[in-house]
């Protein structure tokens, strides 16, 4: 699909490492021999991780006659026979790299190697391993009929930390997608072209869409560029109406189809599309010769729901189909890299799966046990609150905005500052602007004026409802990344973090094109202890 991405002032280049050195690091990641022993009576992961074997996705549907052909996850193991990486990350500190595997065969994710190799400095996801066996690796998506924000036209890569997630009890990350950041892989083995059959499902957060186009995965054109109706067959999903929709508000899902966006047989308006509120959400899409499918559900309990089956769009082209088997996680098949979305889990198949085979293939994501992570650092939505730097030199030094002027600073307060000086350095915690599941922080003295980043540099305005500025005024709580209180990550910017630096507030990346960049004191500048207010 392709539409011209809403852009914001400015850009980041937050993956500044050769395309061609990545690509070769994805040739490794074959799924190792081996099966799972101690299982759950359900035939999910155990406590210690491990799979029953035939228990997981993939095996499920090799026993339904429609096997994975690409299977692609930062959470499991999408085989009980899996023991390799499930993604790379690299760090910003010294560009090293490490692949995150499983905690034992068939089971979740080593979140602690992530976090160990990761203190003290950001990643980004530089591979999301294919488990199939056939190489179908996902990384940085190059420039196609739409250029991204990194070296070269590239899509930026996702922030590791960005998407916390626990699956099983167990620690883990997702791939945050904010718009500008995309993968790609248009060399691809067993991927269905033409008018084969295919089916392919995603788990993603429910919550993180938003209207730009387009949060895909599945299968796209080799080329990145718009070759046509019917060349293209993924999931999409958010709430964007230019090319189809279904009842309600969004968000929907949908197939891309390229140039529609079908949900259902009509192109536009289909009644049968529901919009969708599960916090974490099952997508599918499948297809064959005249036939496709949109199926969906919870992927906490329940089964799918089929919001449509039937015949392919009654539009010029889409019968037969034209597909061309390159993949794509984030984005639309000619780049168009507007989208916002987290993706946990999602396979690709050989053949149209069945509805029995999608049902267990749910019942097992079910079993997994997504589940929302752990508030963060006692930002209470509602509460006050005052952000104290942690760094050596400046710990009685608050964040507060400045009396003559809208720019944020750290300076001390202390009990017996003027009144003045305590409201200023004071922020009511607001659900997030552009993102409820992270904050925004509303200045206690300017009621309607909010923090913010523009052009970097942090600064209180009032909100004049543009999705910018609730993006802009949007951060997302993390551990502090020097062990202190809490960091604050950009919603928009995924890879710059809330910072002092020479006494002004930005937001910084460890180690980049500017000053506050600096890769000294990152850890301790980006930590923030979350205080008692002062007013």
């Amino acid at each position: 699909m392709s539409l011209t991405p809403t852009r914001s002032r400015r850009v980041r280049p937050l993956a500044l490492f050769a395309p061609a050195l990545a690509l070769a690091a994805a040739l490794f990641g074959a799924p190792a021999a081996g099966g799972g022993s101690a299982a759950a009576a359900d035939g999910s992961a155990a406590a210690g991780g491990t799979a029953a074997a035939g228990s997981l996705p993939c095996d499920l549907y090799a026993t339904g006659g429609t096997p994975c052909v690409a299977a692609h996850s930062t959470t499991r193991a999408l085989y009980s026979a899996y023991n390799g990486p499930l993604y790379q990350v690299k760090r910003a500190s010294d560009g090293a790299t490490r692949d995150i595997g499983v905690l034992s065969t068939g089971g979740y994710a080593d979140a602690a190697a992530q976090d160990a190799f990761c203190a003290r400095t950001s990643c980004l996801i530089t591979v999301v391993y294919d488990q199939s066996g056939r190489g179908n690796h996902l990384t940085q998506a190059p420039p196609g009929g739409f250029s991204g924000p990194a070296a070269g036209g590239y899509d930026n890569l996702a922030e590791a930390s960005a998407a916390p997630v626990t699956v099983g009890g167990h620690k883990a990350y997702g791939v945050f997608i904010a718009p500008g950041t995309g993968y790609r892989n248009n060399t691809t083995h067993g991927i269905a072209t033409g008018d084969q059959p295919e089916g392919m499902y995603a788990v993603l957060d429910g919550s993180h869409y938003n209207g730009g186009c387009c949060f895909d995965y599945g299968n796209a054109e080799t080329s990145g560029l718009d070759t046509g109706n019917g060349h293209m067959e993924a999931i999409y999903f958010g709430n964007i109406k230019v090319w189809g929709y279904g009842t309600g508000n969004g968000p929907w899902v949908m197939a891309d189809l390229e140039n529609g966006l079908f949900s259902g047989v009509n192109a536009g308006y289909n009644a049968n599309d529901p919009s969708v509120s599960h916090r974490f959400l099952t997508a599918v899409v499948k297809g064959g010769p005249n036939q496709w499918a949109i199926r969906a559900g919870n992927a906490q309990s329940g089964g799918l729901s089929t919001y449509y089956s039937g015949p392919r769009p009654n539009v010029s082209g889409y019968n037969p189909m034209k597909k061309e088997g390159a993949i794509i996680l984030g984005i639309g098949g000619d780049n168009s890299n507007g989208s916002a979305g987290t993706f946990y889990e999602g396979v690709m198949t050989s053949g149209y799966p069945s509805d029995a085979t999608e049902n267990a293939v749910q019942a097992n994501i079910d079993a997994a046990g997504y589940a929302a992570p752990a508030p963060v650092g006692g930002l209470t939505v509602g509460s006050k609150v005052s952000l104290r730097a942690t760094t050596s030199c400046c710990t009685d030094d608050f964040l507060r905005h400045n009396s003559g002027d809208s720019n944020a600073v750290i300076a001390p307060v202390t009990s017996s500052s003027p009144a003045a000086d305590k409201a200023a350095a004071t922020w009511t915690v607001r659900a997030g602007l552009g993102d409820a599941s992270c904050v925004s922080f509303e200045s206690a003295d300017r009621p309607g004026q909010y923090l913010r980043h523009y052009d970097y540099r942090l600064r209180v305005d009032s909100n004049d409802g543009s999705a910018l500025f609730r993006q802009d005024a949007t951060f997302c709580p993390q551990a502090g990344h020097n062990g202190q209180g809490v960091s604050l990550r950009s919603a928009n910017y995924p890879s710059d973090f809330v910072r002092h630096f020479n006494y002004n507030a930005y937001i910084a990346g460890d180690g980049g094109l500017h000053d506050w960049d600096s890769a000294t004191a990152w850890a301790d500048d980006t930590s923030w202890a979350v205080a008692s207010p002062w007013a």
